[in-house]
């Protein structure tokens, strides 16, 4: 399988590549700087002990040549950091465990042209991802990726759409060309890592000034310079990481490409828009046993749980079901955004789903579909659930002995709660993100015009409500440009481009839209009352 870069992978990587040259140069003067800092200081203190040795001397010079050696072990201490991943919440699992599966990850590195993992995990959740321990070393030797896989995932995926959504992960790894994400990661990480993690390095100075009061002063001027250095080299993780992210972006289709002709276009299209459902699913059962945590309640299979409120909240929107699963369309992903809003975000390292799902139909590429469930890849699913699901409720306190609740139970349970939240179907969701609006019983009037019931919460009443958000959302964001709390060049409103300092010049626009559509809405809850 041979995929073509697109010229806008290789202008990004390009971009990238520049950053990253820029930062090794910038990042070799400041540690050239530091050593002839070193040799300074070193130097100084020998002379000015040399001079007339004695006790005040000798502390001085020590204290002066420890100034240059603080300040370059600044610039060399992440040479010897490594970043382990936590994996307590991961479970391994190995070819032996679960042959099928791994016979599918065979024939996606093997498609895909890329390296069988080192490991793979089993997670909790929705979600598959590749990750590695990294250190300064990752830009120059090589490293085995690590594949998680969440089961929840897995719960809500076809076979075809779980082996899309690996070939995806791998994809990011497939070519030559895409290694270049790799370096600008790293470079990231060792920015990040001398601007943020700097406790030890404070700590070290710190004993070194508390040793002795000479010492002190010098401890205080390291500190100075450092934070100087860290100054710097926060621009330079803005300007590298603003290349990353774009750079992201384009691997992102790239991955989704690979995937596409791994397993088809539809395969990765209908899974990516199941996952929000899939993901809101589970995170819905998490919440549910949140709550019963003070009555020690448990589950036997969050899983089977997931499924059920998966299925439940399909249907009360109304989804259709293929293959046993919800579909949801795009039509239906984006129910009810009215922003007007659009923002190149430069830190964005994922392309919206629209976006993504666009690129997939376009490419159109069909393959043979295999429907059964991604739950049949394993030899026993149901005990796999049911370890993970002990797994979960081990991390927690309980204070009484704990107790199990059955499937029948908790969707009881989960339907009574939902239905107590949630407000009837006749008001067409009019009231599920707003209170009725205050007013003057006595010099409010109903409109002459409302004819019946359904006028009240039809659908046009109900895109006014959501269009009100979505100004109010807006209006918020545009204050955040024009305050530079968000610090961008231009966006876009209404299919007009501004720049960030015409941001105040919209607000008072803005606010006039949200006034009046607060008025319709209002006389239409008067109109209710």
């Amino acid at each position: 399988m041979l995929i073509q870069v697109s010229k806008e992978f290789k202008k990004k990587s390009n971009s990238a590549i520049f950053s990253i040259i820029l930062f090794i140069i910038v990042y070799i003067l400041l540690f050239l700087s530091a050593i002839a800092l070193t040799i300074g200081c070193i130097a100084a203190g020998l002379w000015i002990i040399s001079i007339k040795p004695m006790f005040f001397t000798v502390m001085i010079g020590i204290g002066l040549a420890s100034l240059g050696i603080l300040i370059s072990y600044f610039l060399i201490k992440f040479l010897f950091k490594k970043h382990i991943n936590d994996r307590s919440d991961l479970t391994e699992i190995t070819r032996n465990d679960e042959p099928q599966l791994f016979q599918v990850i065979d024939e996606i590195v093997k498609e895909a042209g890329t390296d069988f993992p080192k490991k793979v995990y089993l997670a909790y959740d929705v979600n598959a991802s590749v990750f590695y321990d990294s250190s300064f070393w990752s830009m120059f030797l090589p490293i085995k990726k690590n594949l998680i896989i969440g089961i929840g995932l897995v719960n809500a995926c076809t076979k075809q759409e779980l082996k899309a959504i690996l070939a995806h992960e791998f994809g990011h790894f497939s070519q030559r060309s895409m290694k270049v994400g790799g370096y600008v990661y790293n470079v990231n990480q060792i920015i990040f890592n001398l601007v943020n993690e700097d406790e030890s390095y404070r700590n070290t100075v710190q004993d070194w000034a508390n040793a002795s009061g000479y010492f002190a002063i010098f401890a205080e001027l390291a500190i100075k310079i450092t934070q100087a250095i860290q100054w710097i080299l926060r621009k330079m993780y803005s300007f590298v990481n603003i290349r990353h992210m774009a750079l992201s972006r384009e691997m992102e289709f790239h991955a989704d490409e690979v995937a596409a002709n791994i397993a088809g276009s539809i395969a990765l299209e209908e899974s990516l828009l199941r996952l929000d459902l899939a993901g809101n699913s589970y995170s819905s059962v998490i919440d549910f046993y949140n709550s019963k945590i003070e009555e020690s309640q448990t589950s036997k299979n969050i899983y089977k749980e997931q499924n059920f409120v998966m299925n439940f909240l399909a249907k009360e929107s109304e989804l259709e079901l293929k293959y046993d699963l919800p579909v949801v369309k795009i039509s239906e992903a984006g129910l009810f955004n009215k922003s007007k809003l659009i923002i190149e975000n430069q830190w964005a390292s994922h392309p919206s789903t629209e976006d993504r799902i666009a690129k997939l139909q376009q490419l159109n590429i069909i393959k043979d579909y295999d429907n059964n469930s991604a739950r049949t890849l394993f030899k026993n699913i149901d005990a796999t659930e049911e370890k993970l699901t002990t797994k979960i409720f081990s991390n927690v306190q309980y204070e009484k002995p704990k107790s199990e609740l059955d499937l029948d139970t908790f969707q009881n349970e989960f339907e009574k709660n939902y239905n107590k939240d949630t407000f009837d179907k006749i008001f067409n969701n009019y009231y599920d993100n707003k209170n009725p609006n205050q007013f003057d019983l006595n010099s409010s009037t109903p409109s002459e015009n409302v004819s019946n019931f359904e006028d009240l919460f039809s659908k046009e009443k109900v895109e006014l409500v959501y269009t009100l958000i979505a100004l109010e959302n807006d209006k918020n964001t545009i204050s955040s440009i024009a305050d530079k709390t968000i610090d961008i060049k231009t966006f876009d409103y209404d299919g007009r481009k501004y720049k960030a300092k015409e941001a105040k010049i919209l607000t008072p626009k803005l606010d006039e839209q949200i006034k009046k559509l607060q008025e319709e809405i209002t006389q239409n809850d008067i109109n209710t009352f």
